[in-house]
């Protein structure tokens, strides 16, 4: 059955037809302009990159600092050693209680967003990979969630850290922001994301690493962005 689509979003389809390649400044206005729902929608980024080859086939994944968060309530919770609990506290984290957290995990009880672990941990929850990995939680070295340094890494989390990596389909997602944000927030944040993305370029890779960037909201319509060469 076809979708029908409301008098609201058939109106910003039709203003938005003839729309030619845009700035990262003139996309961001045109997308909170859109944002009338009640709501605080998100301010999302699809990206297309260059990974997918005849012969082999790269993928992308790491960690970016977002200087202004993305707006959303990220719950942490953190493994470690009993001499650890009170600095996983005091940092923010919300959940820190270890024999707790593995029970819950056990039983598919999974209430947080991020999972941070001490290496000391990493051999009592090595058995959970099969339900946090699925999940994208299992804790990793490479992107900073298996550590001795809680107290930053809570923060870093807490403040704006996220995970980026492709699907299948070398496509990312990621959310940048709320309608609430600045403009300059938006923007500062899209250029951290673009930065880090490009820093990541395999070196197989050849030509432009990201091929088309596109900016919308949680209720509105997507406008493709000029990227700078």
């Amino acid at each position: 059955m076809k979708k029908r689509l409301s008098k609201r979003f058939k109106k910003l389809i039709e203003t938005a037809k003839d729309e030619k390649l845009l700035i990262i400044d003139d996309v961001i206005s045109r997308v909170k302009n859109n944002c009338t729902t009640k709501f605080d929608e998100s301010i999302d980024v699809s990206l297309s990159l260059n990974l997918v080859k005849k012969k082999e086939e790269f993928n992308l994944r790491t960690i970016v600092n977002l200087p202004n968060g993305n707006g959303k309530k990220i719950r942490v919770a953190v493994l470690c050693e009993e001499n650890k609990i009170a600095e996983a506290e005091n940092s923010g984290a919300n959940l820190f209680d270890s024999e707790v957290l593995i029970n819950d995990i056990t039983v598919g009880k999974i209430k947080f967003d991020k999972l941070i672990a001490t290496p000391a941990m990493m051999s009592k929850i090595g058995k959970l990979g099969k339900i946090l990995g699925p999940k994208g939680l299992m804790p990793n070295p490479k992107l900073g969630t298996v550590t001795n340094n809680v107290q930053s890494t809570v923060k870093a989390l807490k403040s704006g850290q996220i995970e980026i990596k492709n699907d299948k389909d070398a496509n990312i997602g990621v959310s940048i922001g709320k309608k609430s944000f600045s403009n300059s927030k938006i923007k500062e944040n899209f250029n951290s994301l673009i930065s880090a993305i490009l820093k990541e370029k395999p070196n197989g890779v050849k030509g432009n690493f990201i091929l088309s960037a596109f900016l919308t909201s949680t209720m509105g319509i997507s406008y493709k962005l000029k990227l700078e060469k």
